[in-house]
């Protein structure tokens, strides 16, 4: 009989001579990985219980614990390693889909680390940001092609309706369900105090936060969840929700075990239902029919509010960005493979689906091909780690970008990759009351605050050193970057020449 028995992938090292058996880390932990020995007086831990989340680490008062990678592995197998191994007993012996949270771990290019940053000299010198002003204001929305006058003369500024962001940096679409009421209050709040949008994701929108509506952007997804003419009303903008970075081509699911209380009542369903997005909308197999949803939309909302198409980088994206573009859309939101998530099918998550890097520049050159890139904005989300890879994002075409991983980790998540468990140690990714409260709002979004404040102060000092004054200037300006380590091929779609050029 096969045995699928893991030796554990963390372990926990107690420092006995610390340990004060004061039992925090009892308490903190939501995996019960540390529990008193009666027997002996001191402090125990299950370490294949361990999720490598560090709500005890932080906790212990007296440093007594760390945890540490396993160095126990099957044989070394370059082509059977030890996940691929692990992963085949798990199936062996349970028959179901294996599940993964946030994005992709796997070892592909990070391409952001692979473009560099031109700076300006003598003949196109930088600019000091601390005595010249910078614009890091912009627009989401369509533009007009041309100046137009009225019978009298009169320059006509009526223009279709726009999102205003003080910085090119938006928070990206996580729903009441996947993330705790905390969380979504926090991100609304952070929203508010810096001038951008928080996206719903496709939960709803709980009734407590229809105040922050100015700074919202509802999602309508395949689900429909939470859906109507109220909620479409309450938000700055709509977006529709075609395809998501982290699995493309397949639906959402939210267990049933986090459809409770509020959850339940936002999303219109019933409680401990799952909570189950059909891969398609059912309304939408062409062009014509996404057209036909965008102006349903904007019927309904008595044409005040930009819609946005979210869509995954996939490898015919810029056909598609150009069809969302005619599609009478004013926004397309492009998401990356590295895109996190609260739950995926971990084949799909960690195979399918492109680099936003290379998805961004090829749909931001179809577009201008085409002539038609005025007519649309492009956020762009998907691992955007830092003010860096923001500057690098707008320079490749992007309008403005999305951020969920980088704000979740703002307001202390440590990545364990458990959030499909709905046991989220640091109140973030989870339900259950008494982690929930783990989470303070107030602190969580001071923390948003400083996060945004600190990348716009880098953003302002990068755009100073290339000696350009304006997220506008800045747009599509691939001549400021420079390509390192990169095939002619990937040089090619990105638009960039090689560093030295």
């Amino acid at each position: 009989m096969a045995v699928d028995f893991f030796y554990p992938e963390y372990e926990i090292v107690r420092d006995q001579n610390r340990c004060i058996n004061c039992r925090v880390c009892e308490r903190q932990c939501a995996n019960k990985v540390h529990a008193l020995d009666e027997a002996s007086g001191k402090m125990c831990s299950d370490d294949s219980k361990c999720v490598n989340c560090h709500r005890c680490v932080s906790m212990c008062p007296t440093r007594a614990l760390k945890i540490v990678k396993s160095g126990n592995t099957f044989k070394t197998n370059s082509n059977w390693t030890n996940d691929y191994m692990k992963e085949i007993y798990r199936q062996a012996n349970s028959g179901g889909v294996l599940l993964s949270s946030m994005g992709n771990p796997a070892d592909f290019p990070v391409y952001w680390d692979k473009i560099l940053i031109n700076a300006s000299q003598v003949t196109n010198p930088s600019i000091d940001p601390l005595r010249e002003p910078m614009e890091t204001r912009t627009f989401l929305g369509k533009k007009p092609e041309k100046i137009e006058r009225d019978t009298e003369g009169n320059i006509i500024t009526k223009m279709e309706p726009n999102l205003e962001l003080a910085l090119p940096v938006l928070f990206g679409g996580m729903s009441y369900g996947a993330i705790s009421y905390n969380a979504h209050a926090s991100l609304a709040q952070a929203a508010k105090a810096c001038g951008t949008f928080y996206n719903t994701g496709e939960g709803g929108l709980h009734k407590d936060f229809y105040k922050y509506g100015a700074n919202t952007i509802v999602q309508v997804a395949s689900g429909r969840f939470g859906v109507y003419k109220d909620y479409l009303n309450a938000g700055a903008a709509i977006e529709i929700k075609i395809g998501q970075g982290a699995k493309p081509g397949i639906g959402g699911h939210l267990p049933g075990l986090k459809i409770v209380g509020d959850i339940s009542q936002t999303r219109m369903i019933p409680q401990g239902t799952d909570a189950i997005s059909p891969a398609p909308h059912h309304d939408i197999y062409s062009i014509e029919d996404l057209h036909q949803l965008v102006y349903s939309l904007k019927e309904a909302t008595d044409y005040q509010k930009p819609v946005i198409v979210k869509i995954a980088a996939v490898h015919n994206v810029a056909a598609i960005a150009s069809g969302v573009a005619r599609s009478g859309a004013d926004i397309i939101a492009i998401d990356g493979f590295r895109g996190g998530t609260g739950a995926a099918p971990t084949r799909i998550r960690d195979n399918v689906g492109i680099p936003i890097e290379l998805a961004l520049a090829s749909v931001d050159q179809r577009l201008r091909e085409e002539g038609i890139r005025g007519n649309i904005s492009v956020i762009c989300g998907g691992s955007i780690r830092n003010s860096t890879d923001v500057v690098k994002a707008v320079a490749l075409g992007a309008d403005a970008v999305y951020i969920a991983t980088a704000a979740l980790l703002a307001m202390g998540c440590h990545l364990c990759r458990s959030c499909h468990t709905g046991n989220c140690n640091w109140g973030i990714a989870t339900q259950k009351p008494e982690l929930v409260k783990r989470l303070n709002p107030e602190i969580a979004t001071q923390r948003l605050i400083n996060l945004l404040h600190a990348w716009e102060h880098e953003i302002t000092e990068i755009m100073g050193g290339m000696g350009i004054n304006s997220i506008e200037a800045l747009r599509g300006n691939r001549l400021m970057l420079r390509g390192i380590g990169l095939t002619e091929k990937e040089l090619s779609i990105l638009g960039i020449k090689h560093a030295g050029e």
